[in-house]
């Protein structure tokens, strides 16, 4: 079985930089940090940064304590959440990615300027939740543009993206608001990587018989790449190590393709990696 990894898969410049941030932050014994709520959408690397570099996870800002150094998420806080950061004396490091920052100055901007705000995600995810609390007026958060439809849309709106969403679901949303607001203006927020990964899957997923999605299952981007395969390949699955790889899935394949998410470390995927070829060995044998 031929087993090939997509042209573009993994860490994107982000989140390696807020993992160097973390590990950096990392002092003597007695000094200890904490990240508000997970740096990165992958509990395998929040592990390994607890235990060599001593980088606790918090839920919120709430739950510190004695920690020195409180480290913002890739994902950003909420503008309400950083100012209150502001008035405790601990040394704030900002890891949020600069990608989820111009969203946020986006949003900041535009409704001082009196235009309400769209965003195409998820309201649930911690990024959205800090990009709105920059809007100083009403935000539309949606999945699909039949969410639009009941909303009562003023003249003049701002419409962004959440960072790791599809392109063309976004211009889906763009086209709609077109033809029903006076003044749209177009802010395309996914970031370089997500277009250039989830590209990279749709070109594998054409040629392979078999594809491995590798990433956290809470993980938006990661996510995405899946369901991209999973249109292209119909034998596509998301795991997030090697230990949840069935052997069973290649059987009579003669191609795997594998991908992984942006926050989806190295040592993950090469782990995977050996373990297909491991079982590629054994079911040929």
């Amino acid at each position: 079985m031929k087993i090939e990894l997509a042209k573009n898969y993994g860490f994107c410049f982000g989140v390696k930089r807020a993992i160097k941030i973390a590990e950096n932050s990392a002092g003597s014994q007695e000094s200890t940090s904490a990240t508000i709520g997970e740096l990165i959408h992958n509990s395998l690397e929040i592990d390994r940064l607890k235990d060599k570099f001593r980088v606790k996870t918090l839920k919120n800002i709430n739950e510190l304590t004695d920690e020195k150094k409180a480290i913002i998420r890739t994902h950003g806080i909420t503008k309400g959440d950083l100012q209150r950061l502001k008035t405790t004396g601990i040394e704030i490091i900002d890891a949020t990615c600069p990608f989820v920052t111009k969203p946020q100055n986006i949003v900041e901007k535009m409704s001082n300027e009196g235009y309400e705000i769209v965003i195409f995600g998820d309201i649930n995810h911690p990024e959205v939740r800090g990009v709105m609390s920059y809007s100083t007026k009403t935000v539309h958060v949606v999945l699909s543009k039949d969410e639009l439809e009941s909303a009562k849309l003023p003249q003049k709106v701002a419409v962004i993206s959440q960072t790791t969403k599809k392109i063309e679901d976004f211009m889906t949303i763009v086209t709609y608001l077109m033809q029903r607001v006076k003044e749209v203006r177009v802010f395309n927020t996914i970031c370089n990587a997500t277009l250039e990964n989830q590209e990279a899957v749709r070109e594998l997923a054409t040629k392979a018989d078999v594809m491995v999605i590798v990433g956290g299952k809470n993980s938006s981007n990661t996510k995405q790449l899946y369901l991209i395969a999973k249109n292209l390949c119909k034998d596509s699955y998301l795991i997030e190590s090697q230990d949840e790889l069935n052997s069973s899935w290649f059987k009579d394949k003669k191609y795997c393709g594998v991908s992984a998410g942006a926050s989806t470390p190295e040592w993950v995927i090469q782990n995977v990696i050996k373990e297909l070829e491991n079982i590629d060995k054994i079911c040929n044998s």
